[in-house]
């Protein structure tokens, strides 16, 4: 039975490091004792070192060890092995690139598979739609394919920001941004803003946190979703 906590961000502003999901992180990982962590997804100003050092400090509060995936020889077998993984966030097509060139695209998707408890945060997450297509990142880099794991049924929009009211900003919106990709791709995609997480148990999928996340469809008008609600139809 999958177990995923796909979060829009690691941080809220004035809060610490992971601090908000604590208390649903303990629930999550409460029978596990070490976890591997995938760093591939930052391209720079932190070494995968001291990333992977950022998230074993936070995990100390939930007495779970902690090793990156650059520290194995072999970090296909410590996927297989793994008894929990959190990707964490930074550049998606970076992220996805890794992921695929080191193979352990298609170990992730098996540990997730196989019920390993996984958490996702940003590009974390949006790697746990059917495509990173609605990630907010530059292209930096061309990830051999946009598929990724598709342990939800839709995609992801991490980070979701409303409109601002007043604001003399004359770019486009995120809104503006997901109804082109809808100009072209038929899935949903969720929105989801910061402070928000979907916690997925087997094929139930629930909102979590204390904002409504907004629903995009394809030639549909979009959607707010209340805290609590209930995606697992969502198709």
């Amino acid at each position: 039975m999958k177990k995923l906590i796909i979060a829009s961000t690691s941080t809220l502003h004035g809060g610490n490091y992971l601090e908000y999901l604590l208390p649903a992180l303990q629930d999550h990982f409460k029978n596990c004792k070490s976890l591997v962590f995938i760093p591939y997804a930052r391209p720079g100003g932190i070494s995968y070192d001291d990333y992977t050092k950022r998230v074993a400090d936070f995990f100390t509060k939930l007495n779970i060890t902690v090793k990156g995936a650059h520290e194995f020889a072999d970090p296909i077998a410590a996927l297989t092995d793994a008894e929990a993984v959190f990707t964490g966030g930074g550049n998606t097509f970076l992220l996805v690139t890794q992921l695929y060139k080191t193979g352990v695209m298609t170990a992730l998707d098996k540990a997730i598979q196989n019920g390993i408890p996984y958490l996702g945060s940003s590009a974390g997450s949006n790697i746990c739609g059917l495509t990173m297509q609605t990630t907010n990142d530059m292209p930096i880099i061309y990830p051999p394919s946009f598929t990724t794991l598709g342990a939800v049924p839709f995609n992801l929009n991490p980070h979701y920001l409303d409109p601002q009211p007043g604001s003399t900003h004359m770019g486009e919106t995120r809104e503006t941004r997901i109804k082109e990709f809808h100009q072209f791709n038929t899935q949903p995609v969720l929105g989801l803003r910061e402070g928000s997480w979907l916690d997925v148990k087997g094929n139930t999928i629930l909102l979590k946190g204390d904002l409504p996340a907004r629903l995009f469809r394809q030639n549909a008008e979009p959607e707010e979703l209340e805290a609590g609600s209930d995606l697992s139809g969502l198709k």
